[in-house]
């Protein structure tokens, strides 16, 4: 079984989703220098920049975290209520809303209310955007198809870099945010003509939903001439509910729902405060992989990857982070093959492995001042994590948990994503000055840390995962 366009389209319409949690993961950070200074105009509607101190501007990039995190907490109630693809719209229309406010912004609270609706409509659509995925790929290819989660992250980031290169000024920042705004509002828009989530469909409406039954027809074809029957349903979606053209559904093709469908679905509070025995072993294995995704220091990495490479390439300073990112998208592609030949397991441990090397050899560097060995170490470590420990938290998730449970455990999981980002951002810094000692002389400690913490929780997952299977 595979795709036909019409569910390659379906796919591509979720993945903005990612695409745009990626976006502005970076945005403020590209465009600081532009924001924050002295407005070249006086009195006029939308002022070049605006007047901010460092801790003004560090509370507006940060309140898109916890705007995340409340997204990310209510996502299950959404998700069960109006669905994959109502819930995927209510992302859209909240992304688009903020980057309209933040766009049109003329004072600082209005910058930083619109860049907290973004963080909601970000941290709900993280939470359904693997699970839509999942529950719309064809079987064969359901792991494969999941990486584009994390592509879409990375690639939302190279644009980022990109945009700001260029339109990092006075004049032109609110671009970028024009450009995020368009995004959202044509996926809000096109969103009617999008397929709700077969397996959310039969576990709403019983096994044998004609609904999700056409659904599959849609979005899965058994033969090459589908594609071509395919675009023809496409033309014709709206004027017939089905087609004689069209082979009936193959159960083998994606497995159906399970008979656990059929259980009350569990929320948020029934799962932390219940705990039922079923779903201990995937909470665990879903919370541990994606902690150990943020705390393994990822962003830590790449926030300190400019200060220093840019003394190896003193020349290149501002193409810096853009070739690190670059970097980070085409080691995204490597998985998308490799996560059906290797399996997720040894995928996430090579990675894990990676990792923990290059953070170890980063400390080295960065203690003796070997400004090489850093820089090839955070390359390697940027290699690593988007093999494994990028992708793969995101594509475990509807694969571990029961469905009954797979919105909730996805809520739990990315709420302790964005808390643990959360933590690694705010304390980062501070720790570094704590550990590197009285004369600073030791800055590499803190990447020691973050192995060894890392190597701890992917022990935990690796035991986890082994018990469950």
């Amino acid at each position: 079984m595979a795709f036909t366009t019409f569910g390659w389209l379906a796919c591509l319409w979720i993945l903005v989703i990612p695409f745009q949690y990626g976006y502005h993961i970076s945005v403020l950070n590209q465009l600081h220098s532009a924001i924050a200074c002295d407005p070249v105009e006086a009195n006029v509607q939308l002022p070049s920049c605006f007047p901010m101190d460092k801790l003004t501007y560090s509370a507006v990039t940060a309140v898109f975290n916890l705007g995340g995190l409340f997204g990310s907490a209510v996502a299950n109630i959404f998700t069960e209520k109006y669905g994959r693809r109502g819930s995927a719209r209510l992302s859209a229309a909240l992304v688009a809303v903020g980057c309209a406010m933040m766009g049109l912004s003329t004072v600082v609270f209005t910058l930083g209310f619109g860049r907290f609706l973004v963080g909601i409509g970000s941290g709900l659509g993280i939470c359904l955007g693997p699970i839509y995925i999942a529950e719309i790929a064809p079987k064969e290819i359901s792991g494969s198809v999941g990486v584009f989660t994390q592509l879409g992250i990375v690639l939302g980031i190279f644009l980022t870099q990109l945009l700001g290169i260029y339109f990092s000024t006075p004049t032109s920042w609110r671009m970028v945010l024009l450009f995020s705004f368009t995004l959202s509002a044509l996926q809000f828009l096109t969103s009617s003509a999008m397929i709700e989530s077969p397996r959310y469909l039969r576990g709403k409406f019983g096994q044998t939903s004609q609904e999700a039954k056409q659904v599959e027809r849609k979005i899965w074809t058994s033969s090459d001439e589908g594609m071509w029957i395919h675009l023809l349903m496409i033309i014709r979606q709206y004027t017939s509910s089905s087609s004689p053209l069209l082979p009936d559904h193959d159960p083998e093709a994606h497995p159906p729902a399970p008979a656990s469908h059929s259980q009350q679905t569990l929320s948020v509070p029934q799962v932390l405060f219940k705990m039922p025995r079923e779903v201990q072993r995937p909470l665990l294995i879903i919370s541990c992989a994606m902690l150990a995704q943020q705390i393994s220091g990822i962003n830590a990495v790449l926030y300190y990857s400019n200060d220093i490479l840019s003394q190896s390439l003193p020349d290149l300073g501002k193409y810096v982070s853009l070739g690190i990112t670059v970097l980070n998208v085409l080691m995204t592609f490597p998985p998308i093959i490799l996560i059906e030949k290797l399996g997720r397991k040894p995928l996430l441990t090579l990675s894990v492995l990676g990792a923990l090397v290059s953070l170890t050899m980063v400390g080295f560097g960065l203690n003796n001042n070997w400004v090489t060995v850093s820089s090839v170490f955070i390359l390697t470590f940027v290699m690593s994590f988007a093999t494994g420990l990028g992708p793969v938290p995101f594509v475990m998730i509807p694969e571990v948990s029961p469905f009954y449970a797979v919105s909730a455990l996805s809520s739990i999981a990315l709420s302790l994503n964005w808390l643990t980002n959360f933590a690694v951002s705010l304390l980062f810094l501070p720790l570094q000055q704590v550990l590197s000692g009285s004369d600073s002389s030791q800055p590499g400690r803190i990447f020691w840390l973050f192995a060894v913490i890392l190597a701890v929780v992917a022990g935990i997952l690796s035991k986890a995962w082994k018990t469950s299977s």
